[in-house]
């Protein structure tokens, strides 16, 4: 290599673009299942009661208790693995995996090591208009553990075993995941798909849903993975997508500066956007599983399966296809209402009493959400009936009502009288349209009298002057005249 006099270059400081790595990064995402008890004992489940009052010997693990197969929690996995396209297993065991931790009462997890209840499966994502398919190695069932809190006591940790032995599934990826941005549209599919099966409310915030993520760097080009370390602790699907990020060039600067690093466990700082060490991960850990001598094997017939099948509602992508492909809705507004299963379930009742979808998706997207928004509730409690909506919608289309009209005085007092009839609400509020030739005419020839040098201009081939006739008929009307016909009248008298 030939170097200029003058210019002495030290190799170790060149540089390269973090563009010039590719990441490998697997996800592990952790989904607390909606049951009423626990995954196996009757505990009570429900989130934010007063410390340690939801356990019992069974879930504190005192000696001489035994564990019970929870069947709900069960419907549920294999309902998300039936979403995914995964394999279900027949014969399912579940496994003792051993470590001591303040926050597991037992002193193990029972868990699916060898058996987990689906394989294979993937999720389907779209990231910057390309769609990509991330595979998935398995779904397991287990049971959380309970929760330290860090910062109640100056001098101790404190343990909340509430949560200990609360249903889980953990869906884990193949290494397919190349960016922070595919990894928070893969957490924002699952969060969707869970909440449509019902399993889970997918709150990150309160730990329903969690998320850890494996990741490595390599030189685009080779195909040896590079050292993997395991990002902990993120409570939002945004905050998955710092970590990588920040943990992508980490990693590369330092392979930049000719360093090795060892395979870690790193948390998330969220103020600050960076990740910060743990614990060392250097050797396996030996977690010595064998299988939970308690529970008995658990069989999935193909009967109980397809029962399992039949319950299951709508999904996503068929919502998705149906709003497409049936109501041919534009795709802002498909994205829009299938991304919440409430909101997608009111359109569709909606679309029960009307063919004019675009209408009613505007309603749900517009009105409806902003109403949602300003009283901070969520569409369940929200009382105007679908079929009111569709009744507004109707009345619009057949001229009875204009559309700023119903917006904003008849929906306002629907919002406040759910249960009055829309026709007679709009009457009493004098709002309604009419068509009469007779009463819009003589509205027509009092504009034509104000404004003499208008009709001339008009009739000269000045046509822009048709909006500030229909103005001022629409204002002598107070707003009750219907457009279409103050338009065609105004201009079969011009014309």
């Amino acid at each position: 290599m030939r170097i200029s006099i003058g210019y002495i270059v030290n190799l170790r400081t060149l540089k390269m673009p973090v563009e010039d790595y590719q990441a490998v990064i697997g996800l592990e995402i952790h989904a607390q299942l909606q049951t009423k008890s626990k995954a196996f004992c009757p505990d009570a489940t429900e989130y934010g009661m007063m410390p340690n009052t939801q356990v019992s010997p069974i879930s504190l693990g005192h000696p001489g208790t035994l564990p019970k197969h929870n069947k709900s929690a069960v419907e549920y996995a294999v309902m998300m693995g039936l979403a995914l396209d995964c394999d279900i297993r027949e014969h399912n065991q579940y496994a003792r995996k051993n470590y001591f931790y303040a926050d597991l009462p037992k002193g193990y997890q029972i868990t699916q090591d060898k058996t987990p209840i689906c394989t294979n499966g993937a999720v389907d994502i779209i990231t910057d208009g390309v769609k990509k398919r991330i595979s998935l190695t398995r779904i397991h069932m287990e049971e959380d553990s309970g929760k330290s809190m860090h910062d109640q006591d100056i001098y101790d940790t404190l343990v909340d075993y509430n949560r200990a032995g609360t249903p889980l599934i953990e869906i884990v990826t193949e290494p397919e995941i190349r960016s922070g941005d595919e990894a928070y549209q893969f957490i924002t599919e699952v969060r969707k798909l869970v909440r449509y099966l019902g399993i889970c409310d997918g709150n990150m915030e309160e730990g329903s849903l969690r998320c850890d993520a494996n990741i490595s760097i390599m030189k685009k080009g080779t195909e040896v993975f590079g050292t993997k370390v395991e990002v902990k602790n993120m409570n939002s699907m945004s905050n998955v997508k710092r970590a990588i990020q920040f943990e992508i060039k980490r990693q590369a600067d330092l392979l930049d500066q000719g360093e090795t690093f060892i395979s870690e466990t790193r948390g998330f700082n969220p103020l600050d956007g960076s990740t910060f060490s743990m614990r060392a991960k250097e050797m396996a850990n030996d977690y010595r599983y064998f299988p939970e001598p308690d529970l008995p094997p658990l069989i999935i017939s193909d009967d109980w399966k397809n029962e399992i099948q039949s319950k299951m509602p709508m999904l996503p992508k068929a919502v998705s296809k149906k709003l497409r492909e049936e109501m041919k809705l534009p795709e802002y507004d498909v994205e829009v209402i299938s991304e919440d299963k409430q909101i997608a379930e009111y359109f569709l009742r909606i679309a029960e009493h009307t063919n004019n979808y675009k209408a009613a998706a505007n309603w749900v997207m517009g009105s409806i959400k902003s109403y949602l928004n300003e009283n901070a509730i969520p569409i369940e409690r929200f009382e105007i009936s679908p079929k009111a909506i569709a009744e507004l919608i109707l009345l619009i289309d057949d001229g009875k009502l204009s559309n700023s009209s119903a917006a904003q005085n008849v929906f306002p007092a629907l919002a406040k009288n759910p249960n009055k009839d829309v026709l007679s609400l709009a009457q009493e509020l004098n709002v309604i349209q009419t068509s009469d030739t007779d009463f819009i005419g003589g509205l027509i020839e009092a504009a034509f009298n104000k404004f003499p040098d208008k009709v001339e201009a008009y009739k000269n081939g000045k046509t822009n002057l048709l909006g500030l006739f229909v103005g001022e008929v629409m204002r002598g009307s107070q707003g009750k005249a219907d457009p279409k016909v103050v338009n065609e009248e105004i201009r079969k008298r011009l014309d």
